[in-house]
């Protein structure tokens, strides 16, 4: 159910309010454009700066607007538990197919309190994803403690952005087969699925998602050869949208294409000079208006 190209969405704002028209239109272009999943609500869509009445919003539209045809992953992190485990019943009651859960951050826990933490959110009944995301966390969910999480029912998979490839393999081995692997990292996308991973939560697909869409297709079939030809043409962009930090310059990218604003909340700025001039190269090099 979770596979492919899935796209982690950025929230449009238009002076500090909720673009819904823009978002709605986002939505659907990406549904048009063969995307496999979307992410509403989580570190690429400024999760961390949304009101609860916004986050609500998005997951309503992005279910709405899917009607089925893909799955909704909402976001639903926090470094609090009781606030995840409410965000988590929210995003089930709008229709979300999934949640996905980082592990909470600042506050450092224990491998114990990760696994309390985790166990506590599957208890409201949605599909849980775990989002193993140290750089931004500083705490790592061990592969002993994963497994342990897998043999939750509603513990289905992780977005692994360790950028550990090695990881994969020790993961299947304990956490089953069945347990769902995705790239946190569009970086390691294909590196990822030849290790056995099933799939990309993307950054760049909000940009560019016929192309990851097809990368990934590809990948499934086993065409290697394809998928990195793909991939290599996707280079100039996925190294534009991490030359400032994210998602300004794939905010930035959307508003060269027409799509949205490219306006961020607080303490996020605007992308700098070098990370738009990186932006406009890649779209052009791509052959996509606004470069």
């Amino acid at each position: 159910m979770f596979y492919g190209s899935i796209t982690a969405l950025v929230t449009p704002f238009d002076g500090g309010t909720l673009d819904e028209a823009a978002f709605r239109a986002f939505v659907r272009w990406q549904l048009a454009e063969g995307t496999q999943g979307l992410v509403p609500g989580g570190t690429t869509g400024e999760a961390p700066v949304l009101t609860a009445v916004e986050r609500r919003r998005i997951i309503e539209i992005c279910v709405a607007e899917t009607a089925g045809k893909i799955p909704v992953i909402a976001g639903a992190g926090s470094n609090v538990t009781a606030k995840s485990c409410v965000m988590a019943q929210e995003a089930k009651i709008l229709g979300a197919d999934a949640v996905l859960v980082a592990a909470p951050y600042y506050n450092k826990p224990s491998q114990e309190g990760l696994y309390a933490h985790f166990a506590a959110i599957a208890e409201i009944g949605i599909p849980v994803i775990l989002y193993n995301v140290p750089g931004r966390t500083v705490v790592d969910i061990s592969v002993q403690t994963m497994s342990r999480l897998a043999r939750l029912d509603m513990v289905v998979g992780v977005k692994d952005a360790t950028a550990d490839l090695g990881r994969i393999a020790d993961q299947r081995a304990r956490c089953g087969t069945g347990f769902i692997q995705l790239s946190g990292d569009d970086f390691t996308a294909p590196g990822f699925a030849a290790h056995g991973g099933q799939g990309c939560i993307s950054v760049a697909s909000n940009v560019a998602p016929r192309l990851c869409a097809d990368m990934q297709n590809a990948l499934r079939d086993g065409d290697f050869t394809r998928a990195c030809q793909i991939n290599d043409d996707l280079q100039p962009l996925t190294h534009a949208l991490f030359a400032d930090a994210s998602p300004a310059p794939a905010k930035y990218a959307l508003s060269l294409m027409g799509m949205m604003k490219p306006d961020l909340r607080l303490p996020l700025t605007d992308a700098n000079v070098n990370a738009r001039n990186a932006v406009v190269g890649a779209l052009k090099s791509l052959g996509i208006r606004g470069g």
